[in-house]
């Protein structure tokens, strides 16, 4: 990675590091100072990258706990909010918990360290030589491997997937420690570069030699660095003479999610006696419970772990393992395997069930009398078209305890999202140096205004991040086509679309017509987008949501309102969805096409979360649900800014209750704008009234 420096104000000897969703650092009035030799070699963990500036001060605009460690890696203090430190003068390593991993060093110095309510502070008692060196997420395959249809082949394949984790101990279960697997294509020969550097961690799955058994056990090879071989049984075996059996009464499949979720949140408590010795919540939950010994145990090989973690009751941790983020379901046939890689990256669980296929996805007959979205083209015009994906068989995969779902398959998924190489391939290619986040909104009908003014008071408001939003009416196939075709991070279309295409003033644009398109993520809230909608991921956007038949038009309102703020608030697409569609009777009826873990902004806090709040005896409890990104995956922190709360937690899932007083919950509702659930809809922390909660 190469970091980036650019003037932010006019506050002399000031350094000012900003993380906005294009995730660069921004440096003002640094005097550069030239590198020492293999200066990239001296912080205990590994960068890609680093600078040496000398400056007085280094202010993040953001909250986040900062580790100060000595020159022995032993932390000297921790910095959480509302909390200052001042260090004496000698060699430090400063460690905050930012998005892009960041180790800032000095030498002899005097350091305070203050987290007040809105952002964090480092300053020196003098100008400094300053040291910053960062690691940006391994995010995409380092190299590709080629395999044939064989399932031995696809094995030798799937092996290579542990070559991307950065290191084979419990700190692997940080998400900046498991880089991208290498990409997948399907051909002739089994060809491996030799830059592959597959591990030997001492770890080997036996899997029968068939595509389904590959395909789930993929994740957990990947997470263990095991070797493959063929075997009639399905078993986890180690060097060190330990059998597991993969094929339970529970089936092979959940055995095999259990034994990944069980082996990364051991290794997540494990962990804290490593590089940061927190105070982790689980850990302090689940410790009088299991006969471990973590600081013995975070110093033995991983194989020696594995067979220690399995030996712990899953019933005994169930509760404190953090909800996954994705499962997803996948049609067992060669030409699948090559999106395995994306979807190991997510550390997803996979499913083979073959699901019931359905004839089309329908419309709740009581909804079929009331306004939709269709309701401008005419009866003759809409029969020509209206069931032109009636012939498409449609897929209903069996929820899974996990956020979200997603499909991986010819078929149509009703409640999952489809996933397609094509979105995931395009997520590569994503400009991530663009200066303003660009939003396109087309409103093509004048009675949809009312979603069209919703959407105004909603897109760029964070006054954190540098919008550019630009709204379109009645556009003509020329002048939607020019939109499409222009370089922008979210479309919201607000209209009409037939399956072979958009609706305009002068006809209907059809997408598969456009030689590429330059949105990356879109909505396109209007009947029967699915087809649209996956033509425009085809031709070059990541993600997007779209629908599988007509929608209520109040419905489609309430919808289009509720992504719109919760992209806002820096939720991945996916992950927007699965919480907007509770607002509607035909929520069912949208879903993502593409790669639905993309995110349009960055959550104010880094990780989006979604409250839960019922009144008690003397105040209120607080539940947050809180939802991992694309740059904050599994394993990742949270530490919720509430007084009583000193903890962190891991994140993903449901965190708390917390206890608070009226004054603290309003003043931790206005800390950022997030999503409230109660019974009834969605609200939104900053207008929340405490009345609706009593």
């Amino acid at each position: 990675m190469t970091l980036t420096f650019e003037p932010l104000d006019d506050r002399p000897g000031l350094a000012v590091i900003d993380q906005i969703e294009r995730q660069r650092y921004r440096i003002h009035t640094p005097t550069p100072i030239a590198l020492r030799e293999a200066e990239t070699d001296v912080f205990q963990y590994p960068v890609g990258d680093a600078v040496r500036i000398r400056t007085r001060a280094i202010e993040l605009p953001t909250v986040v706990m900062v580790y100060v460690r000595d020159d022995d890696g032993a932390i000297a203090a921790e910095v959480a909010q509302f909390e200052s430190e001042t260090l004496p003068a000698d060699d430090y390593v400063l460690d905050p918990l930012t998005q892009i991993k960041t180790y800032m060093r000095v030498e002899d110095t005097e350091v305070e360290v203050t987290v007040d309510s809105d952002r964090t502070r480092i300053e020196f008692d003098s100008p400094t030589d300053l040291l910053i060196g960062a690691r940006s997420q391994h995010d995409r395959p380092a190299a590709t491997v080629t395999t044939t249809e064989q399932p031995a082949d696809v094995m030798a394949a799937v092996e290579t997937f542990g070559s991307a984790l950065k290191a084979h101990d419990p700190e692997r279960s940080y998400p900046t420690l498991r880089g991208h697997p290498p990409a997948l294509e399907i051909g002739d020969t089994l060809d491996i570069p030799a830059d592959i550097d597959s591990p030997d961690t001492g770890v080997t799955l036996e899997l029968p030699p068939d595509l389904a058994s590959i395909f789930v056990a993929a994740p957990l090879s990947y997470y263990l660095g095991a070797s493959l071989a063929p075997a009639s049984e399905p078993r986890l075996v180690t060097d060190r003479g330990f059998t597991y059996s993969l094929d339970t009464t529970r089936g092979f499949e959940s055995e095999v999610g259990r034994t990944l979720k069980r082996l990364f949140f051991l290794d997540c408590v494990t962990r804290t006696e490593g590089f940061h010795q927190i105070d982790l919540h689980e850990r302090a939950a689940i410790e009088p419970y299991v006969d471990l010994d973590f600081e013995s145990l975070y110093q033995r090989p991983l194989a020696e772990q594995v067979a220690t973690y399995l030996q712990v009751p899953y019933d005994v941790i169930q509760d404190h393992i953090p909800k996954w983020r994705l499962t997803t379901h996948i049609d067992p046939v060669p030409a699948n395997a090559e999106q395995l890689p994306y979807v190991v990256d997510d550390l997803a669980i996979v499913r083979t069930h073959q699901q019931q296929r359905l004839n089309q996805a329908s419309v709740p007959a009581e909804a079929e009398a009331e306004f939709t979205r269709d309701d401008v083209i005419t009866r003759a015009a809409s029969s020509e078209t209206g069931t032109a994906t009636a012939e498409t068989d449609y897929v209903e995969p069996q929820a899974e305890d996990s956020l979200e779902q997603a499909w991986i398959g010819d078929s149509i998924p009703i409640g999952a999202s489809k996933l397609t190489k094509a979105a995931f391939e395009h997520r590569l290619d994503r400009d991530t140096n663009a200066e303003d986040i660009t939003i396109r909104v087309v409103q093509n009908d004048a009675r949809m205004d009312e979603e069209r003014q919703v959407v105004d008071d909603v897109y760029g408001t964070r006054d954190d991040l540098p919008f550019d939003v630009t709204v379109h009416d009645d556009l003509t196939t020329a002048e939607l086509r020019t939109v499409l075709t222009t370089d922008a991070e979210f479309f919201h279309y607000i209209g009409h679309t037939e399956h072979d295409g958009f609706v305009c003033s002068d006809g209907k644009l059809d997408v598969t017509t456009v030689d590429s398109v330059g949105i990356d993520t879109f909505l396109l809230n209007a009947c029967n987008s699915y087809n649209q909608g996956l033509a425009l991921v085809e031709k070059g956007a990541i993600a997007g949501i779209v629908t599988l038949n007509e929608v209520l038009n109040d419905g489609a309102v309430r919808i289009g309102e509720a992504v719109a703020r919760l992209l806002n608030c820096g939720f991945p697409l996916r992950a927007a969805l699965t919480i907007a569609r509770g607002e509607s009777v035909l929520g069912g009826q949208y879903i993502v096409v593409g790669d639905g873990g993309v995110t349009v902004t960055q959550a104010e806090s880094g990780t989006p979360n979604m409250l839960k709040i019922e009144p008690e005896e003397n105040g209120y409890s607080v539940g947050m649900v809180t939802y991992t990104t694309d740059n904050k995956g599994l394993g990742s922190l949270i530490i919720p800014y509430i007084e009583s709360s000193d903890k962190h937690y891991l994140s993903s899932g449901t965190i708390g209750g917390f206890s608070v007083s009226e004054s603290e919950l309003l003043k931790f509702l206005n800390m950022e704008e997030v999503p409230v659930r109660t019974e009834d809809k969605l609200h939104w922390s900053t207008s929340l009234s405490l009345d609706i909660i009593m």
